[in-house]
């Protein structure tokens, strides 16, 4: 990337410009950055976790979102998922679904169209369970997870019914077609048994300063793999082999084609215990994270695994993974080197010294300036409020992460102006979306105890592409699909997949920034079913959509 000399040549002009440039120079001359346009976005509700003080672990946890087109108007909605307190952790204010009204503005109809659902909510992801061509939602809370069914725009709660309505503590979900029959299941993470009737408020200290007792001072839960049958699901968990490990504390889950064999894989991040990668063969699972170096950090180290996100930052042809961490620990990234097996390049991407002192949730992987090349971004917040008067170096409220990438595999903090444009908050999940359908990611960014955040995207300046895929044989969304572009010399992949970041699901559509590129030579579809499309010669800076022969 070029963004760091370019921002010192802007700034070098107009010292030397100094007081001669007139007002509206200066407001051009101005770096390109995100906008917290949150105040006018129509975001007044207020996350509810648990109480200030967070004596228990579940009071730190969530919550996610997921971004849908939930009536099909074309414009992205958000599924936000609040949560309650230990007082009646069954009732709370209820979830939000934010309805895009146009100009980044939204409103809640969530109780409208059936979401609004109370109880203790963690994550949320969208996906066409049902093939019949429009988004549900799938819920994980404290004590009754559910499936929401959309239904032209109304939603029912079907997860009693369809065999997904848990009553475990589940953190992360995602949907994938493991079995290649063209519907979706889907993976749910499980976290720890938690009875506050069992555990001592404030019952440990960290640094000095008391803290919540876990997860390590609490039993994990097994994760749960449920096979779609024709729109109702079926627990294969022990069937597919995923239940054959020694549960983990769950808490980040995707599914990936990590071999490039032509079937999904499921990476689960895992808190304060080994990460698991479940290698597909064929329909039956081997745990295979150890084999592959993405079990443990590289100083052979269980992790604090929080949330997850895939991308091919090298654009070498192969899926390398990110997963956000503790502090005094740092954010992984794993470089995937085409033959099975991944190395932690943390240090050497210039990814994990700016994250030692903060602790990462939300993952992504992205291209927000358009340079043709992937960046990252990293919510973050810590989980121990009394942190701000232990004399450490760290804070409850942090500074989110946004990293430029240069493609060649470094990575650098965006700084526009020589600050971050991001205000500390203790955030958890997030996601990128083009909310205003001008072509660029926006970020959404959930808050505990807070309301969540979104930043219109002005920091884009090249072409783009953006690919809506209509599945046939294959599932109706295309999950699973890799799309590769070459454009400007260049090749770029990715991966369609429903559920990521932490606790979250983002824009369903593909995204290729272009840079100066004003047309895509080939686009290469690899649908899950089998089938290779090729297009030639597409115009840039639109969205196409791509029906499955």
């Amino acid at each position: 990337m070029t963004g760091g000399l370019f921002l010192y040549c802007c700034q070098l002009l107009l010292l030397l410009a100094g007081g001669c440039a007139s007002p509206n120079t200066d407001r051009e001359a101005a770096p390109r950055t995100f906008v917290d346009v949150t105040p006018t976005s129509g975001f007044t509700r207020q996350h509810t976790g648990g109480g200030p003080d967070k004596g228990y672990i579940v009071e730190a946890k969530g919550g996610g979102s997921a971004i849908l087109d939930a009536d099909g108007d074309g414009n992205l909605d958000i599924f936000w998922v609040n949560g309650a307190t230990l007082e009646d952790p069954t009732e709370g204010a209820g979830n939000a679904l934010y309805h895009n009204d146009g100009d980044l503005r939204f409103t809640d109809v969530a109780s409208q169209v059936g979401v609004a659902r109370a109880g203790w909510g963690m994550g949320a992801v969208a996906a066409d369970y049902d093939n019949d061509g429009d988004s549900d939602l799938y819920v994980t809370c404290l004590q009754d997870n559910t499936l929401l069914r959309n239904e032209g725009g109304h939603f029912l709660s079907v997860g009693a019914e369809t065999g997904v309505g848990t009553d475990r503590w589940s953190t992360g979900a995602a949907f994938g077609d493991y079995d290649l029959d063209g519907d979706l299941d889907l993976y749910v993470a499980d976290y720890v048994h938690f009875d506050p009737g069992m555990i001592e408020h404030l019952g440990t200290k960290w640094k000095g300063i008391p803290a919540f007792v876990g997860p390590l001072g609490l039993l994990p839960q097994a994760d749960h793999l449920f096979r779609n049958d024709e729109g109702r699901f079926i627990d294969v968990s022990s069937d597919a082999g995923v239940g054959a490990v020694d549960p983990g504390y769950g808490l980040g889950v995707i599914f990936l084609d990590y071999d490039n064999d032509g079937d999904s894989d499921i990476y689960v991040a895992n808190d304060s215990s080994p990460n698991f990668l479940f290698h597909n063969d064929g329909g039956t699972f081997r745990e295979s994270a150890l084999i592959a170096q993405l079990s443990h950090g590289a100083m052979g180290n269980a992790q604090a695994g929080m949330g997850v996100a895939v991308g091919d930052y090298d654009a070498d042809g192969a899926a390398d993974l990110l997963v956000t961490n503790f502090e005094d620990d740092y954010n992984t990234l794993y470089h995937n080197g085409g033959n099975g097996s991944f190395e932690d390049v943390s240090f050497a991407s210039g990814l994990a010294q700016p994250s030692l002192s903060f602790v990462g949730f939300g993952a992504i992987f992205l291209d927000f300036d358009h340079d043709s090349d992937l960046d990252i971004f990293v919510a973050n917040g810590h989980v121990y409020p009394e942190i701000d008067a232990s004399g450490t170096n760290s804070s409850y409220a942090q500074s989110d992460h946004l990293f430029s990438g240069d493609g060649a595999g470094h990575f650098e903090l965006f700084l526009p102006g020589g600050r971050s444009p991001f205000e500390p908050r203790v955030s958890r999940g997030a996601s990128a979306a083009d909310f205003d359908n001008d072509g660029d990611l926006d970020l959404f960014v959930t808050h505990l105890n807070d309301r969540p955040a979104l930043y219109r995207n002005d920091a884009a300046s090249g072409n783009w592409l953006g690919i809506r895929l209509l599945g046939r044989s294959s599932n109706r969304a295309g999950v699973g699909a890799k799309v590769v572009v070459h454009s400007g010399g260049l090749r770029q992949i990715r991966e369609a997949v429903r559920g990521s970041s932490f606790l979250s699901s983002e824009d369903p559509r593909l995204h290729f920034g272009l840079g100066s590129a004003l047309l895509v030579d080939s686009l290469t579809v690899y649908w899950p079913a089998g089938g290779v499309q090729r297009l030639r010669d597409i115009g840039t800076n639109r969205y196409l959509s791509v029906q499955e022969p």
